[in-house]
């Protein structure tokens, strides 16, 4: 039934999936606005912390410690192909580009399948965070509430350590100039690996605190890639406010369109993107000058 409860029920479910989806989306508009690099294997890093921490909550069966593991795993992945793969290819036609990280992105899929199988994970969230909290006007499952405050205080992290400190005043710099940002000194390579690692990061740690939300597969970053990259493009390429903004509108759009027809949330995701670009073909918050 649709009715007003309902209503209000998909506009916080579609609140969390947008700051879910504008998390990743940060990493992959941090990644693509300083290195120029459109990563299709982002998906697959969102799938990789999901499944290392999966691991560790095996071992350890502590909630804390499967985050930190997914979300550290994935940052040493993205550094290491960052320093193996990515960095030579900053001077290579795009197609290139898009094609290197679309195999990573397939071959780490298929490395999880061959160890793990197909069979879906699921991780529980931790015993204080079970059950459902009484807002007053609805019931709502505890552990999304708490879902909800994790991505905005990772989200604040970001935005404190690309805004407030050195790093990500340089980082900054190295988006509009990295030319003079290496003329200056300053060694772009390490930055550059460093952004690599805090994207890839970003992805794996939004894998490991959604999966008591959704079950963990190999295949799950494929839909949550194409959800980011239309974020992107409704937000702005290489804006960070941007995909914070293009996370919550595609997360209500999604969640607000399955309350009367599932089969067209993606349709309406599509048809806001396309509005984008006839309206304002470099995102809401993007720059006219940024491809």
């Amino acid at each position: 039934m649709i009715n007003w409860a309902n209503f209000i029920s998909q506009c916080f479910n579609g609140l969390v999936l947008g700051a879910l989806l504008a998390l990743i989306s940060s990493g992959l508009t941090i990644i693509y606005g300083t290195l120029g690099v459109l990563n299709l294997a982002h998906g697959a890093m969102f799938m990789l912390g999901g499944y290392a921490g999966w691991l560790a909550y095996t071992y350890t069966g502590s909630f804390l410690a499967a985050v930190a593991a997914g979300s550290l795993f994935v940052m040493i992945v993205g550094v290491l192909i960052e320093r193996l793969i990515i960095r030579h290819f900053y001077t290579r036609p795009l197609e290139d580009q898009l094609l290197v990280t679309f195999g990573l992105g397939i071959v780490f899929v298929e490395t999880v399948r061959f160890f793990f199988g197909s069979l879906s994970r699921t991780v529980p969230p931790p015993a204080s965070l079970v059950g459902i909290t009484h807002l007053g006007f609805m019931v709502y499952p505890t552990y999304r509430l708490a879902l909800l405050g994790i991505v905005a205080l990772a989200l604040l992290m970001l935005y404190v350590v690309l805004y407030r400190t050195r790093i990500g005043m340089i980082v900054r710099a190295g988006i509009e100039d990295s030319v003079m940002v290496d003329s200056l000194g300053i060694d772009v390579h390490k930055i550059f690996m460093l952004v690599f690692g805090i994207g890839a990061m970003a992805a794996g740690f939004a894998g490991i605190v959604n999966a008591p939300v959704v079950s963990i597969a190999p295949d799950v970053g494929e839909a949550i890639l194409v959800q980011t990259f239309v974020v992107v493009v409704i937000g702005g390429v290489g804006s960070f406010p941007g995909a914070i903004l293009g996370g919550l509108i595609a997360g209500e759009i999604i969640s607000i369109t399955s309350m009367f027809n599932p089969g067209y949330s993606y349709v309406m995701l599509f048809v806001a993107m396309t509005l984008v670009l006839v309206l304002r073909p470099h995102g809401l918050l993007g720059t006219a000058g940024r491809e």
